[in-house]
């Protein structure tokens, strides 16, 4: 029920922990911890008495419904005291989840700071229960389960991050490194909450950068994650310096080594040392950034609003501007969302729109990624756009160039 996450394979605990377990066997430095594999699931809902014609929604209730067993959180709590039941992070590892032909970014649930074996078992259920969210059966566009579908659970040591951040490893031999930096923890930046500092590192190790305006931070304090204001001298202070993005790329290039290919990886930097999150095949590729010449500037349209390239092409269509669940009913299919933020519980209304514009987020956050899959045009962190752009304007977004222009209906 319980493998040492240094023994995690994908076949028995999903990808996302296989991953882990393999940067572990190869001496890269991955927070420890544990998983609860396939088989523990399994147990979990095998008896579960539901019609299939009762559709993913009635299982997610029926699992939310159930309290964990009794073995399982014995189990928890021999294994927490394994670790000197510190604060803990709960993540999702589902099989469809981390592969190379779906990222799934996002789309379970995963806690930060949880302490205690009743406390986990609480965030174990809730990541079982995710399988059958909205936003999972919006990403996976299924009415049913498909065949094989299950939910491991990883539970490693949680870090209090001073710096958190997502790297994109090149595609090719000696290619540039897309690095996200950001101060405290990452659902800042991966929830696309905060527009994060962009590194690029080529490959001679040569770095430039692009210093955002970072305004809040996610920290611990206690069993509660809490957002803090950034103080002003900081906020436009980098938050890595180019020679940890130098080093950075260098353990990129590492971990793509061990996978074979280019990799997604989240990463953080906790009392100096550097840590690696997790780490996923690259499935859809961000837009390269404009080049930042005068001629790139004059290619602009007038009056357009402009911000980061997150995902390639250009649509017309009508601005809807969403800023929470109460907007959800507004949306209708080709509309182009402008909100502040892409929550991954948006994925359903991305299923909708023709493209998304919003005021914060970096190319590398799970939305970004999410609307690079399903082929929707994002430019991503135009300031103040949910009060300059209007509701039932037409608008044109090229996710190509960062450009956003209202045009005539």
């Amino acid at each position: 029920m319980i493998v040492p996450l240094v023994e995690a394979v994908s076949g028995t605990c999903g990808g996302k922990a296989g991953a882990l377990g393999a940067l572990l066997r190869a001496g890269l430095p991955v927070p420890d911890g544990f998983v609860l594999s396939y088989a523990a699931y399994l147990d979990a809902v095998r008896d579960l008495d539901l019609d299939k014609s009762d559709g993913p929604g009635a299982m997610r209730s029926a699992i939310e419904a159930r309290p964990v067993d009794a073995s399982v959180i014995d189990a928890l709590e021999r294994a927490l005291d394994g670790l000197g039941d510190p604060p803990v992070a709960v993540r999702s590892s589902a099989s469809n989840e981390d592969t190379g032909q779906a990222s799934a970014a996002g789309q379970h649930e995963s806690f930060l700071a949880v302490r205690g074996a009743g406390e986990v078992a609480e965030a174990v259920r809730a990541c079982w229960a995710s399988l059958f969210s909205p936003r999972a059966i919006g990403y996976r566009r299924d009415d049913r389960p498909p065949d094989g579908l299950a939910m491991a659970v990883i539970v490693q040591r949680h870090l209090d991050a001073e710096v958190s951040g997502v790297m994109f490893t090149p595609a090719e031999a000696h290619g540039t490194t897309e690095i996200e930096a950001s101060w405290g923890l990452g659902p800042s930046i991966v929830g696309g909450t905060v527009t994060p500092d962009a590194y690029r590192v080529a490959g001679d190790g040569s770095v430039t950068r692009t210093i955002a305006d970072k305004r809040t931070r996610l920290d611990r304090r206690g069993t509660d994650l809490v957002v803090r204001d950034v103080p002003t001298p900081a906020r436009d202070r980098p938050a890595i310096d180019d020679a940890t993005a130098a080093r950075l790329a260098e353990l990129g290039g590492e971990i793509a080594a061990v996978f074979g290919g280019p990799q997604d990886i989240e990463w953080a930097i906790a009392d100096g040392r550097t840590w690696i999150l997790q780490a996923r095949p690259v499935t859809a590729a961000p837009p390269p950034p404009p080049p930042p010449s005068p001629s790139a500037a004059s290619d602009t349209p007038a009056g357009a609003l402009t911000g980061t390239p997150g995902s390639r092409g250009s649509v017309t269509g009508t601005a809807r501007i969403v800023r929470g669940p109460g907007d959800f009913a507004r949306v209708h299919a080709g509309d182009i969302l402008v909100c502040p933020f892409t929550d991954p519980a948006w994925t359903p209304l991305l299923r909708v729109a023709a493209g998304v514009v919003t005021e914060t987020g970096g190319v590398l956050s799970h939305a970004a990624i999410v609307a690079r899959e399903l082929g929707i045009p994002a430019v991503l962190g135009v300031p103040n756009a949910t009060s300059r752009l209007h509701d039932d304007t037409v608008i044109t977004v090229d996710g190509t160039t960062g450009a956003v222009t209202a045009t005539d209906a």
